[in-house]
């Protein structure tokens, strides 16, 4: 399967009435029992109105919706609109959210500043389309995600150096590498397959975020500031 090929991405929501419920799609797992399965409903309902609540906070025009995605599971696609009507769209996954609303690190202030971002660019922003074929797929990672990661990581660690491109790892096939070559021993490469790296875009968020993270945790192993 391709990358990204199996990205559900969800159309805008009408955001002329307030959302109430979320939408969810059934993970079509035989193997779970009816009370696993309403566990999850209740789960998945719990988060999606947290996400609502916090995003109500900060935006007069909320809506959402879930998606169960193949790789990932569920995500949660929440849209706001600005005073000027136009709307913004940004995708989070389950584990996240839950582990966000549960540290205490105002969830709301963190949920918000993902729209507030997107919104610096006038008139609205929904979800990207998938890449539709091989071809369209090479594309996305050569001309937009591999330029995109490489400039925002050296940008990030500037003025030192930083090795940053495409590799493979044989666990996870085709990944972008971020490392420090002035880190001689231990672990100094940061690796994220691209499907992952494709699926934050798809969902408006920054793929580079994810390494530049990874890159930190690397520095603070080897007890760099």
């Amino acid at each position: 399967m391709r990358p990204g090929s199996d990205m559900m991405v969800v159309g805008d929501a009408d955001m002329s009435k307030e959302t109430t419920e979320p939408e969810t799609q059934a993970s079509g797992n035989d193997n779970q029992t009816n009370d696993n399965n309403e566990k999850m409903v209740e789960l998945l309902k719990a988060v999606y109105h947290n996400g609502m609540t916090a995003l109500k906070m900060f935006f007069e025009e909320v809506a959402g919706q879930i998606v169960n995605q193949e790789r990932y599971g569920p995500i949660f696609v929440f849209q706001v609109r600005d005073a000027s009507k136009n709307v913004y769209a940004c995708g989070f996954f389950l584990q996240e959210l839950i582990q966000r609303f549960q540290s205490g690190n105002d969830p709301a202030q963190w949920l918000s500043s993902f729209f507030f971002e997107m919104m610096k660019q006038e008139g609205g922003k929904g979800l990207p389309n998938p890449p539709s074929g091989e071809e369209e797929t090479k594309a996305l990672i050569d001309k937009t995600l591999v330029p995109h990661c490489i400039a925002a990581v050296r940008e990030e660690f500037a003025p030192e150096q930083v090795h940053a491109g495409l590799g493979f790892v044989p666990e996870h096939g085709p990944v972008f590498e971020a490392g420090f070559p002035s880190i001689k021993d231990g672990n100094n490469v940061c690796a994220i397959p691209l499907h992952v790296l494709i699926t934050h875009h798809l969902l408006n968020r920054d793929p580079a975020e994810i390494l530049i993270q990874g890159l930190y945790n690397i520095r603070e192993q080897h007890g760099l500031e």
